[in-house]
């Protein structure tokens, strides 16, 4: 793979099961090294930063993210352990997660049960954005983010990914090409290598693997 991602760029990322979606971008925070080649962060080797400032500057939200028993305001402080009440309530209101939480029985201090249980799919998911949030990262990952959503939270949670990416370096892995149509750049990936690459629109043209993804999923509100 020879290609490169601009500071505050968002980056779609689209292949077949085992294209080695995930495999790529866990690549940046370390989760493993590369076999070959060089993977670089603001022009450096990742291998040459200390690991916990690299992590430090990247986060990732997963299709399902781990909510432990406690507070709402504790399991988004998560995020960030210094984090004051105003700024979690920020970063919940950035991401269309504050509503949901007033109306709880208890607001922010509503307690959750062991993988928050009682909440929704996409309320889970609201959370997990608050908790990204509320770090700060310079890098994000969103792998799969929105597959398991369910309809009713839909919108908010697509508006609270906008709010997450704006300003970011990100990449954003997705079956729904509605995800990522608006992404500066996409990488179609097949085997581990981009195969295919540009604009939704630039790949539209090319006809090539994100066209036939496209058509299959678009062709009955064409």
């Amino acid at each position: 793979i020879d290609s490169a991602a601009q500071h505050g760029q968002p980056i779609g990322v689209i292949g077949g099961t085992g294209a080695a979606k995930t495999a790529l971008v866990q690549l940046i925070p370390r989760l493993y090294d590369v076999s070959e080649g060089t993977l670089k962060v603001g022009g450096i080797d990742v291998r040459k930063y200390d690991l916990e400032v690299l992590r430090d500057n990247v986060a990732m939200v997963l299709q399902k993210n781990e909510l432990f028993s406690g507070t709402i305001k504790d399991n988004i402080r998560y995020g960030k352990l210094d984090a004051t009440d105003e700024e979690i309530i920020a970063a919940a209101k950035a991401v269309n997660a504050h509503d949901f939480i007033l109306k709880l029985e208890k607001g922010y201090d509503t307690v959750l049960s062991e993988r928050g249980g009682g909440l929704s799919i996409g309320q889970k998911q609201l959370l997990a954005f608050a908790r990204t949030m509320v770090s700060d990262p310079r890098i994000l990952i969103l792998d799969e983010a929105t597959s398991s959503i369910d309809t009713n939270t839909e919108i908010l949670v697509q508006e609270g990914i906008e709010h997450l990416l704006k300003g970011r370096t990100s990449f954003v892995i997705a079956h729904r090409l509605s995800t990522i149509q608006k992404a500066d750049r996409i990488f179609v990936i097949d085997d581990g290598r981009i195969i295919e690459e540009g604009n939704a629109a630039q790949l539209l043209a090319q006809k090539g693997f994100y066209y036939d993804l496209y058509m299959s999923q678009f062709k009955n509100v064409m």
